[in-house]
């Protein structure tokens, strides 16, 4: 009978933040698509001023895409310092070695096994989750841009000087706006993407995969 190692792959902070960043990200596109296409409407004819779901929507908005950014800038800090995040780091020489990328390339073609790999990802992985850390400073940085156009005082007013050079850059506020609904929509196919993969290599490599960002920890084949 085979026997199996434990690993200790991903820190409770690291596994905390994951779960948070996820639900921010599913709740900032359901008020997000709100914001942009307000397709409900509080049952209330009287004039009074209540049932202001619009505004409600982008309150909400607003404090999950805080805590986006928030837990984005704390989550980028744990990977490139901190000690609990070694095993993390380590995945950087797989993604230099060419070797272990052909051999992951073909793990996912269906042509090989998993190679080892001596840090948390492998090297497909890795250039994913960069990718979405492009996408989600990108996405932070419209949205703050965003802000800054609406409220004048406070956050808004002290940012706004970098945020209207930023505008600058991008062309004008509508290209912002745009922007900021295009990179929503490369979240909206990510995400599945992402569940199906973690799925797919959690069956079919067992003891990695969806479990590790639960429990923190991989089991790996010991070699005899």
């Amino acid at each position: 009978m085979a026997s199996y190692k434990p690993i200790y792959e991903f820190s409770k902070l690291t596994r905390i933040f994951h779960w948070i960043r996820a639900i921010a990200i599913f709740a900032l596109i359901a008020t997000g698509f709100y914001i942009a296409y307000p397709f409900l409407a509080p049952d209330n004819f009287s004039g009074e001023p209540t049932g202001f779901l619009y505004a409600l929507m982008r309150s909400w908005h607003l404090i999950f895409g805080f805590l986006l950014i928030a837990i984005s800038i704390f989550r980028i800090y744990l990977f490139v310092f901190t000690k609990e995040c070694s095993f993390e780091r380590k995945s950087f020489l797989d993604f230099i070695n060419p070797i272990v990328w052909i051999k992951i390339l073909k793990t996912y073609m269906l042509l090989g096994g998993h190679p080892h790999m001596k840090g948390a990802y492998n090297p497909l992985q890795l250039a994913t989750y960069m990718f979405v850390m492009f996408l989600i400073v990108a996405i932070c940085l419209t949205g703050l841009i965003l802000h800054a156009n609406v409220y004048h005082e406070g956050l808004g007013g002290f940012i706004a000087p970098a945020m209207k050079s930023l505008e600058v850059v991008f062309g004008g506020i509508a290209n912002v706006r745009l922007w900021h609904h295009i990179l929503t929509w490369a979240f909206v196919i990510f995400i599945p993407i992402h569940i199906y993969m973690a799925s797919w290599n959690a069956t079919r490599f067992p003891g990695s995969g969806i479990d590790t960002i639960v429990s923190g920890v991989k089991f790996e084949k010991e070699e005899q």
